[in-house]
């Protein structure tokens, strides 16, 4: 989807206006339709042997969820755990067989958003549609796997799931309507259903407000990222955040973002004392082109570490990766995660002839 279209989307879904309430008799099917296929994936659940979280979110597009992803998974590693993830694979072509991690870990294999976990993590990662397919190959090829966290699967009731995190950002539930009214692929009750909905807020975003309802309400958390580490893209020689901007943080530089939101990422320079002469914004999951970059100047051009590992050779050298770390409102909620998926395996465990 070109940004502009994007755009122009989003633009409608923020209100309830002429236009997303002529497409309201769409959404009605979309929901019906949602609801059915939903309900029937669910009946047909396949249960891994080992706890299932899923990590997704119900607002089409960027939310945020590639960082939340990374962040529980190395998590769970520091607890003693050995995740595994299971994702689509994006933008790729995926045969009738799910694709390993441990046969290539590149982009062009997994996608984009499952290579960057699992550089990020070393997690083993298998992708395809079918999320239980991918579970099954997964847990086949990697035995020593014990909790599988499902990326961006949501949506996905084919494989039964244990514990849920649905990620939102400032944006909220937009108008509240269904695709394609407005930008939700579940009604905005789906988030009280959630065990954690963790909101993710930018430099620039305000805590969206609350869903009303009388129903269960998950544990709310907020996540913000901040500069880390920047790696240069050609030779791969890191800095921290401090020591990169003391060298050259002094000059106005440039930034690509291909995400779901560019203007996030920018946000996050800019807050972080960066100067940007120069942004570009590419449609997500798309590869920076390198004629894009042809007239921005001679300063470092900083792109997400999502964008970077689809670069390929040559690599401009004006380029570097910054690295993002995660804060959350609540650190200790990673401890309850990890108490939560333990009483999960006790129970699978038992439940094993």
């Amino acid at each position: 989807m070109s940004r502009i279209l994007e755009d122009r989307l989003h633009a409608i879904w923020r209100q309830r206006g002429i236009a997303s309430t002529l497409l309201q008799p769409l959404a009605c099917l979309y929901g019906a339709l949602s609801a059915r296929r939903l309900r029937a994936g669910a009946q047909a659940a396949w249960a891994a042997p080992v706890p299932v979280l899923v990590v997704g979110n119900i607002f089409v597009g960027g939310t945020g969820k590639t960082p939340v992803t990374i962040a529980v998974c190395q998590a769970l590693q520091a607890r003693g755990w050995h995740p595994g993830i299971i994702s689509r694979g994006y933008g790729i072509r995926v045969g009738a067989q799910a694709q390993l991690s441990s046969d290539r870990a590149d982009a062009a294999h997994l996608g984009d958003e499952p290579a960057l976990i699992h550089a990020a993590t070393a997690a083993p990662t298998a992708v395809h549609p079918q999320r239980a397919l991918a579970a099954r190959a997964l847990l086949r090829a990697h035995p020593e796997v014990d909790v599988l966290i499902a990326d961006d699967g949501l949506q996905h009731t084919a494989l039964a799931r244990d514990l849920e995190i649905i990620v939102q950002d400032g944006r909220g539930i937009g108008n509240g309507r269904l695709l394609p009214a407005g930008p939700l692929r579940e009604p905005p009750a789906r988030l009280t259903r959630a065990d954690w909905l963790i909101t993710h807020l930018g430099a620039d975003d305000v805590p969206p407000a609350p869903v009303p309802t009388e129903a269960f309400a998950p544990r709310a958390i907020t996540l913000h990222l901040r500069p880390d580490t920047v790696q240069h893209v050609c030779d791969g020689h890191t800095l921290a955040w401090d020591d990169w901007r003391a060298q050259y943080g002094t000059i106005p530089c440039s930034a690509a973002a291909g995400i779901g939101r560019p203007e996030r990422f920018f946000a996050m320079l800019q807050a972080a004392g960066v100067t940007l002469s120069r942004t570009l914004r590419i449609p997500d999951h798309q590869a920076i082109p390198a004629r894009s970059l042809q007239d921005f100047p001679a300063a470092p051009i900083l792109i997400t570490a999502k964008d970077a590992v689809k670069c390929s050779p040559p690599q401009d050298p004006r380029l570097w990766t910054v690295h993002a770390a995660p804060v959350f409102s609540n650190p200790g909620w990673l401890d309850d995660l990890d108490q939560a998926l333990r009483a999960v395996a006790v129970r699978k465990q038992a439940a094993t002839p």
